[in-house]
Formats: C-alpha cells, sequence, structure tokens
C-alpha cells in the first residue's frame, strides 16, 4: 500500500456520467486502488434537493482522508440515479463494471430496491443506503444490502406516538407517495396509530411531481382529520403545500411530513411559513457528530441535513471493510462489514478514521463508531436501535424541537 489518494482520484466521479464509458471494463476491481466505493445517490429528479447534499457526506470521508496525507489510493466516485429505478441501475452496473466492489446508496427505497434486485444481489456488490427505509427491506439478503438509516417501520412507531399520545390528534387521514417508501411509512403510521386508538379516515396515494394536487386533498381532508400525514420529497412537497394554503385553513389541520420532507428551502418554496406542519425525522447522535459537522460544513460550507451523517457513516464502513478484506471484491468486503461496525475491538470515529484503516489493514479488532450512530448491524441488515427528530417549520426552514428515541 504503497501510493497516496490524491483529491482527483477521490474527486473522480463528481460529475462522473462521462467517466462511465471510460472506465468500463478496463478496470478491475482493485486495479491500482487500496479502496474503491462508489456514491450512488440522486443529485436530480424529485429527491435531488436532498440527495445531492446525501451525495456529498458520502464521498467526504475520502476527501478527509486525502487532507490527512494517508499512504493509500482510495477512488470514490459519484453517479447520479436521478430519482429514477431504471437510471439508478444502469449506473449501480456501471460502477460494478468499473470494479467497485461497495456502494454507498441509493437513496430513495424503490430505486434501492431495484437496484439490489438487479445488480448487488447478481454481483455479489455490497449496498449500504443511508436514506432508503422502506420496512421491505429488511426482509432482503443483509449480506449484500444494509442500511445506516432506521427502517420506517420504527418511524411509523414515533410518528403515531407523536401524534396520537404527544399531540392528542384522535382522527388523521394520509396522502403517500405511490412509491415503496411512501407506501411503506403510511402503512407503518397507520398500523402504529389504530393500535393507540387513533381513527384513520382516508389513505391516499399520490403521483410524484403533478401540476396540481387539489382534487386528492379535498379526498383526504374532506372528513376534517385532526390531523393530515404527508409521505413525500420535497419537490413534490412544494406543490402539495401550495394547493394546501391556498385552498384550506391551516388552523383547521396539523400537517405532520417525514424526513423526505426535512427541507430548509420548502417553506420558502412554498412562500409560506409552514406553522402548522411538524415532522419526523431519522436522528444523527452518534459519538463522531460533531467532528462530521465540522468537516461537512469546511468543505462544502454549509451545514450538513438529513442522512448526510448516515452517507459519511456507509462510506466510511466501507472503506474499513475494504482494508481488513483480504482482496477488492464484493464477497470479500460483506465478510468484513459486521466486524468493523458491530461490538468488539478498539472504537473508531471519524475523527480517528484513518487510523481505523491502518488496524482494518493489520486485521486488528475494531468497532466503528459513527456519526450518526454506533452503526450496529443485525442479521437483516438493519440498525438495532434508532433515535428521531421531531422537527418543526418557519419561513427560514426547519428546527429540532425534540426527540425520540425508540
Amino acid at each position: 500500500m504503497s501510493h497516496k489518494t490524491s483529491r482527483r482520484t477521490v474527486l473522480k466521479g463528481i460529475g462522473a456520467a462521462g467517466l462511465t464509458a471510460g472506465l468500463a471494463g478496463c478496470a478491475g476491481a482493485g486495479d491500482d486502488h487500496d479502496a474503491r466505493v462508489g456514491v450512488l445517490q440522486p443529485a436530480t429528479g424529485d429527491l435531488g434537493d436532498l440527495g445531492a447534499p446525501i451525495q456529498d457526506a458520502g464521498v467526504l470521508p475520502g476527501l478527509q482522508l486525502e487532507d490527512e496525507d494517508v499512504p493509500y489510493e482510495i477512488e470514490i466516485r459519484r453517479e447520479d440515479t436521478e430519482t429514477e429505478p431504471e437510471v439508478g441501475i444502469e449506473r449501480a452496473q456501471a460502477l460494478v463494471d468499473a470494479g467497485f466492489p461497495s456502494v454507498t446508496g441509493a437513496a430513495s427505497s424503490g430505486v434501492t430496491i431495484a437496484v439490489a434486485q438487479d445488480v448487488f444481489f447478481p454481483e455479489e456488490v455490497v449496498g449500504i443506503s443511508p436514506a432508503s427505509t422502506s420496512p421491505d427491506i429488511t426482509d432482503m439478503p443483509g449480506d449484500y444490502l444494509l442500511r445506516t438509516c432506521p427502517t420506517d417501520a420504527l418511524q411509523g412507531v414515533a410518528a403515531a406516538t407523536l401524534a396520537y399520545e404527544d399531540r392528542g390528534l384522535e382522527t388523521a387521514s394520509t396522502f403517500f407517495l405511490n412509491n415503496d417508501y411512501g407506501q411503506g411509512l403510511n402503512d407503518a403510521f397507520v398500523e402504529n396509530y389504530q393500535e393507540l386508538g387513533g381513527a384513520v379516515y382516508e389513505q391516499e396515494a399520490f403521483e410524484a411531481e403533478q401540476p396540481s394536487y387539489d382534487s386528492a386533498l379535498e379526498v383526504v381532508l374532506g372528513d376534517n382529520p385532526d390531523l393530515l400525514y404527508v409521505v413525500g420529497y420535497p419537490d413534490s412537497g412544494e406543490q402539495i403545500f401550495r394547493d394546501f394554503y391556498e385552498n384550506f385553513d391551516p388552523d383547521d389541520t396539523l400537517v405532520m411530513v417525514a424526513d423526505g420532507m426535512q427541507s430548509n428551502s420548502l417553506p420558502g418554496d412554498v412562500d409560506n411559513p409552514m406553522s402548522n406542519v411538524i415532522g419526523t425525522a431519522p436522528a444523527a447522535v452518534g459519538p463522531g457528530r460533531e467532528t462530521f459537522d465540522q468537516l461537512y460544513n469546511t468543505e462544502f460550507g454549509r451545514s450538513p441535513g438529513v442522512f448526510t451523517s448516515q452517507a459519511y457513516d456507509a462510506t466510511a464502513v466501507h472503506l474499513l471493510a475494504q482494508f481488513r478484506a483480504d482482496e477488492l471484491s464484493g464477497p470479500a468486503v460483506s465478510e468484513q462489514i459486521r466486524e468493523v461496525a458491530n461490538p468488539g475491538g478498539e472504537v473508531i470515529t471519524p475523527s480517528t478514521l484513518a487510523d481505523g484503516l491502518e488496524m482494518a489493514a493489520d486485521g486488528e479488532e475494531i468497532q466503528y463508531h459513527g456519526a450518526s450512530s454506533e452503526i450496529v448491524f443485525d442479521d437483516n441488515g438493519d440498525l438495532d436501535a434508532a433515535t428521531f427528530d421531531i422537527f418543526e417549520f418557519d419561513i427560514d426552514g426547519y428546527t429540532v424541537t425534540q426527540q425520540f428515541e425508540l
């Protein structure tokens, strides 16, 4: 391991669509590299507003290690899924063809499920998603698909408890994006809300980025529920809330959103402070949170957002597992994922990541405690615990007001 990483190498994939053809077919796994991680995230499409910062966080460990002058050759390459399953599959295959045994991604649950089924599993490439929360992922093979974000089976508990027990909202309707993420979180919320004693009036799916949601909102708000639970992404959320504030009285209904709409730009885009809207999202409470926040702010000139710490942790785990593996292949990396993350050995955090690479390469026992959490994977590739932020909006964005632990 005599080569040094360079910022040029680490940044190869930034705007890398043009690199795909040049690399595919000419670079085998491990060619002139000690580690290679793909970052498969949406910089565009319905989730682009949240996905671009997540993508930045996914490449951040490589930039950090370059700045620390580690004596390794590390390649981290970005690919944009455009929030579309077909595009995600194409870009994931490009990473596989270029010799990447590990991928941080994707973000949308629908994209991640499609990519896993068509690429990760048949090609035996390890995917760690920082943002795909659908409960359906739990039942997929946990050796090649893991998550640094909690399943929505848990977020459904947090949202239902917040609505029924904390806020005393006894009736609800739901309005959710027609994909794996929207359906999965809707079902988890409804199940837990009804178990607590709440009544659900209407459950309405919607398609992304429609010119109007007036008629659908008439359906879900027709019986005057105490709560409207909305699951979707910012690009659709902008139009949904524009229609809501134009045609309905916000004093009549509290609206709750999920992580997919935790965007600081949403109230400004809607041109409304959205003061009747609250939300839930996975929190970043790991011991490396402060280090990560400083690294992210220094590198990108802004504060990190939802799922960014989870993306940093996913890439960090990939790197540690690759250095501990005896070869740069998916099966070899898969065998080491839990060895470097789960309890046992010296604790490695974002501030000691460079030391962790050396220890992993020497075969020492380590456990990674990240920016988002301590990162303990169960047999399904899910986290064994979770903490959720509760946030509220104003015209300048959102503010976290409390947390909910599960």
